[in-house]
């Protein structure tokens, strides 16, 4: 597809100077490295290339629009996005009290900027004198994470699938400074009810060591409902569970005991005759006699 006919689709015929743009994007993306190595397609690569045009030249691009005409899911798009928008080289220019405006948090934008400036201190000086000069702090990439971990500090709700998708970097990258940051700031950006594996934490194993009700099987103790601490109705329920199996063995035993006896000798049942046996004619004839006798 020509990139004039996505740009007339997009919305941008009439930005003649951000369709040249995205037409000299594209043609260096092919000169640098193959995009389709990193799953971006012809369709979806100009797309992307526009977008980034219409971006750097401050005109509105419709991602939405964008995402379905490339036919791809809204993660794949941004995805793609990042993997092309960095193999380019394109720099993004983030601005701390820009992204304050947009994400509603003017109030921290002086925490942003101390924070930032602490990090780049303290990263300094953990550093060999010889590495200290190569140090490069101007990608966006440390201003969003920045950004978004005095948010989370101040207890600010911030998007930030947005976030890493404006300053044009990935989530593994994004994951990868913020650990960076809380390390090296904890008393800056760090948050003191942060979740953390109880199996990798000692402290956190202690704590469960002192309330053994609460620990749990996969930490290496046992669960509440086994524990010493157990109340009466557990108690009670476990006793007649027990004296349930310890009956259920006892008659399972009996059973295959009999199986295992001697045979017993098949019994034969009698026939009954309950057919009454009729008087002899002969009585009768001799009883008539008598009775006509004894009237003479």
């Amino acid at each position: 597809m020509d990139m004039s006919e996505i740009a007339k689709k997009l919305g941008l015929s009439d930005s003649k100077l951000a369709v040249r743009k995205a037409m000299e994007l594209r043609r260096l993306c092919d000169v640098q490295f193959d995009s389709s190595v990193i799953g971006v397609g012809e369709v979806c690569k100009a797309i992307i290339c526009l977008e980034i045009a219409a971006t750097r030249m401050g005109i509105l691009f419709d991602r939405s629009s964008a995402i379905r005409l490339s036919g791809m899911s809204e993660k794949a798009y941004i995805r793609s996005y990042n993997l092309l928008h960095n193999g380019l080289g394109v720099k993004t220019k983030l601005d701390v009290r820009e992204l304050a405006i947009q994400f509603g948090c003017v109030r921290i934008i002086s925490y942003v900027r101390d924070g930032l400036k602490l990090y780049k201190e303290r990263f300094l000086a953990s550093l060999p004198a010889s590495r200290r000069a190569s140090a490069d702090f101007t990608r966006p990439v440390f201003i969003a994470v920045t950004f978004y971990l005095c948010a989370k500090k101040h207890k600010l709700k911030v998007d930030k699938l947005k976030l890493i998708e404006q300053c044009g970097t990935s989530e593994a990258e994004f994951s990868s400074v913020s650990t960076s940051m809380r390390d090296l700031c904890h008393d800056i950006f760090g948050v003191a009810k942060e979740k953390k594996d109880p199996k990798e934490v000692k402290t956190n194993r202690d704590l469960l060591d002192a309330l053994p009700e609460k620990r749990r099987t996969e930490d290496g103790g046992y669960s509440s409902d086994e524990g010493p601490n157990l109340s009466s109705y557990k108690k009670r329920k476990q006793m007649e569970k027990h004296d349930y199996e310890k009956w259920k063995s006892s008659v399972l035993a009996s059973k295959d005991q009999n199986k295992a006896g001697v045979p017993r000798k098949r019994c034969k049942q009698t026939r009954l005759n309950f057919t009454k046996e009729a008087p002899p004619k002969a009585d009768k004839v001799e009883a008539v006699l008598d009775a006509l006798d004894s009237f003479q």
